[in-house]
């Protein structure tokens, strides 16, 4: 839609792109597409994994020179996350695009808040090249409290929240939970024949992992409810061919009855009884849990994304799991991850009491959201 309608109102403008591998158009990254087409693109901004995505979760990113093209790239995921007045001195106007999985705790949803607020500080435009929301317009799971921000959950809105990230940018500067917000320019250049009911597979469009450890849209999917895994002992699959489809330990001792249950609450998903051994790969997991030791659980296979909810399967395997682990435990990034205290998401889960919480919250934050959305 950018170069359909847009690309002449960029002329004569100093260009800052905030982007990875997953802006791409027809097979092209939009860096090379605007480059080609004479934009004067003058800094890059990587965000965490890179802007080309060789970066693995969670390590530093240095500021550095791109490659390819020569251009700065300013790091976001370094020793700052937000661009300085530095960064931003040869950009008149900042262009981000990049493919969101629709979760609180994926970061990208933090950095595109950020870019905002500095951006709005400096008086520079910045407008968001939106793509699908993967999950549709499910929401689901814990609302944040507020003394649980962090960088892996920023805005109080649900685990996963249903929108994409032009509308979730619009609403960051609407509800104010960014500074500078009264003095923002957000623009969002919005899809064409995307809903809200659809799941990515509806879209036809070619799956680019947003991060390494995505490498599909079933992984993206499943991740929805399984990084809860992030915050336990327990390996989420890391260092294996499908993170977060792989959940186990060397201790766990799951019975036919577990796995039996779990496949009665769930249609749409095939759950077995796996072992597998987690190893370091480059770029995608340095350090996995339990590196070079055999791991006990389940393999996860995606039948019917529409069948079931993926954040609620997260739930209902977590109680499995841990049961089935001896000395099992949370730890404090599960607070981060969840937005909860983890005393209270153990009461929580205790006969399901959270499915009753997460009704009411999504109903609350249906509400609230529906000014901002751009997509019937």
């Amino acid at each position: 839609m950018l170069l359909d309608k847009h690309l002449d109102e960029l002329e004569y403008k100093r260009v800052g792109l905030v982007m990875n591998p997953t802006a791409r158009v027809e097979g092209s990254h939009m860096l090379d597409t605007l480059l080609a087409r004479d934009i004067n693109v003058t800094a890059l901004f990587a965000p965490e994994h890179g802007f080309r995505g060789d970066v693995g979760a969670g390590e530093t990113i240095e500021d550095g020179i791109d490659q390819s093209t020569g251009l700065p790239v300013f790091s976001l995921y370094g020793k700052t996350r937000t661009p300085t007045q530095e960064m931003l001195k040869q950009v008149d106007i900042l262009l981000f695009d990049i493919q969101d999985v629709g979760a609180r705790f994926y970061t990208y949803n933090a950095t595109l808040g950020n870019i905002i607020e500095a951006a709005a500080g400096l008086n520079i435009p910045v407008w968001i090249l939106d793509r699908p929301n993967p999950a549709g317009d499910m929401i689901s799971g814990w609302m944040m409290q507020e003394k649980h921000r962090s960088f892996v959950g920023k805005y109080p809105v649900p685990m996963v929240h249903g929108m994409t990230l032009g509308e979730l940018g619009k609403m960051m500067v609407g509800e104010q939970w960014i500074k500078n917000a009264e003095q923002a320019s957000v623009r969002v250049i919005p899809m064409e024949s995307w809903d809200r009911s659809m799941k990515w597979p509806e879209t036809g469009l070619d799956w680019i992992p947003p991060s390494p450890n995505l490498p599909t849209f079933y992984h993206a999917y499943v991740y929805l409810g399984t990084v809860l895994f992030e915050g336990t002992i327990l390996s989420e699959g890391r260092g294996t061919e499908d993170p977060f489809l792989r959940i186990g330990s060397p201790q766990t001792k799951l019975t036919t009855s577990h796995i039996a249950k779990l496949r009665r609450q769930f249609a749409g998903v095939n759950i077995e009884r796996r072992s597998f051994t987690p190893e370091a790969i480059p770029g995608k997991a340095s350090n996995p849990k339990f590196e070079g030791e055999q791991c006990h659980g389940i393999a996860i296979q995606v039948t019917d994304p529409k069948a079931f909810n993926p954040v609620v399967l997260g739930a209902e395997l977590l109680t499995t799991l841990l049961e089935a682990t001896p000395n099992a435990s949370l730890n404090d990034y599960m607070v981060k991850l969840s937005g909860i205290d983890n005393s209270f998401l153990q009461e929580q889960l205790k006969d399901d009491l959270y499915l009753k919480k997460w009704e009411k919250s999504a109903h609350e934050f249906k509400e609230r959201r529906k000014q901002y959305l751009l997509y019937e």
